[in-house]
């Protein structure tokens, strides 16, 4: 198992990787909107917090070798579906042409009071 740890995402907030490639795939952590430089959430708005995961996820997929075009699967926690709309706009627009399989579930709390979690797996 390879531990990746990318330098332009946010640190860990608990006793966790970005990821962890096994054989030739990547697992990463589940990823809320916090910004890289200071671990504070981006805003309170769901497409402000949408872009930040996404972005922060691209940052781990480069530490990992790879891209969007490679992931296989994401799942999306979202604290309240009714937001799944705007979140849904923001994810597609930064995947662009790549289209993983993808779960969406709300769930009862995110931490840090978060709106949206993202984890995916990747063919690094």
């Amino acid at each position: 198992m390879i531990p990746i740890n990318a330098p332009d995402a946010p640190k860990a907030i608990t006793a966790y990787r970005h990821g962890n490639v096994i054989g030739n795939i990547l697992f990463t952590a589940g990823q809320i909107g916090l910004v890289p430089e200071t671990g504070e959430l981006v805003g309170a708005s769901i497409d402000a917090q949408t872009e930040q995961v996404m972005k922060n996820l691209t940052a781990i997929l480069r530490a990992a070798g790879t891209d969007w075009s490679r992931v296989a699967q994401a799942t999306v926690y979202l604290t309240d579906l009714a937001d799944y709309a705007a979140a849904n706009a923001v994810y597609t627009r930064m995947v662009g042409d790549a289209r993983p399989a993808r779960s969406c579930t709300q769930v009862v709390a995110i931490p840090k009071g978060a709106k949206v979690m993202i984890e995916l797996v990747a063919e690094v």
